[in-house]
């Protein structure tokens, strides 16, 4: 008797067991930084997490431990060796490395407060520094170590896309950010390394709340979305597993909204 053919194949659970990830940016548990690494690590990553600076390690360190990160050390972009430090350190520890999630931003407070146009010079090449070529060097530095491909990831808003009031100089600052990501993925695509932006709507964390009347633009976008709610890390973090699994190998060099659908909205 011939076998039943059957039309689909049961589909298997997202499973990252085996996958070792850098994960940049967690202030603390709003962070959506955190979101992402929680989701990964609930479905079986192995995680290296970095914290800011020593004032940062008192909040951050628990949350890597609870995470059961591997790694665990100090990276501001803008002291010189300390990115080459952790991924030296990835390289001894782990040899390899599958994916990369970068979720930070800065810009000096009066220039994020000011008109762009206002904005100096040495504002300007800070906030580009932090926010986008930060991202542009991790993926130099993980290259050699996504042997068998894999996945870098930043977080963009669409204040990149549309002029959003009291964003300000951010807003030029994620358009390149999105730019590069585009770049990024042409050229690192046939070594099967991925390059994808996420852009929440606004949420509630630390680095937001540096952004002028950020309550009201809360408000705003959610009132203004499709679904009249804002997304949360935990929506961020599910996304992120999912991208940084295997199920997403043919996702790349785009920005993927996780908003409500408030960017469709004028």
């Amino acid at each position: 008797m011939d076998a039943i053919v059957k039309p689909y194949q049961q589909v298997a659970t997202l499973n990252l067991a085996g996958k070792k990830g850098l994960v940049v940016g967690i202030a603390n548990e709003q962070s959506i930084a955190y979101g992402c690494a929680k989701h990964c690590r609930a479905y079986g990553a192995d995680l290296a997490v970095t914290y800011l600076n020593d004032k940062a390690e008192k909040w951050v360190r628990p949350l890597a431990e609870g995470l059961d990160a591997q790694i665990v050390l100090p990276c501001d972009v803008r002291e010189e060796g300390q990115l080459e430090a952790v991924f030296a350190e990835i390289e001894k520890t782990w040899g390899r490395l599958d994916f990369v999630i970068h979720s930070i931003a800065f810009a000096n407070r009066d220039d994020l407060h000011g008109r762009v146009v206002d904005c100096s010079r040495d504002g300007f090449q800070m906030a580009m520094d932090v926010s986008c070529h930060s991202f542009m060097r991790m993926g130099k530095l993980a290259e050699p170590l996504m042997t068998n491909g894999g996945c870098l990831m930043t977080i963009s808003f669409y204040g990149g896309r549309k002029v959003v009031e009291h964003y300000n100089v951010m807003g030029p600052v994620k358009a390149a950010l999105e730019s590069a990501t585009k770049y990024m993925a042409h050229e690192l695509g046939p070594k099967g390394i991925r390059v994808v932006a996420l852009s929440p709507g606004p949420l509630k964390t630390r680095a937001a709340s540096g952004i002028d009347r950020f309550d009201e633009l809360m408000e705003a976008a959610a009132a203004k979305a499709p679904t009249h709610q804002l997304a949360d890390i935990d929506d961020c973090g599910s996304f992120a597993a999912y991208l940084v699994s295997d199920g997403a190998k043919s996702v790349t060099g785009t920005t993927l909204f996780i908003d409500g659908g408030a960017h469709i909205v004028g």
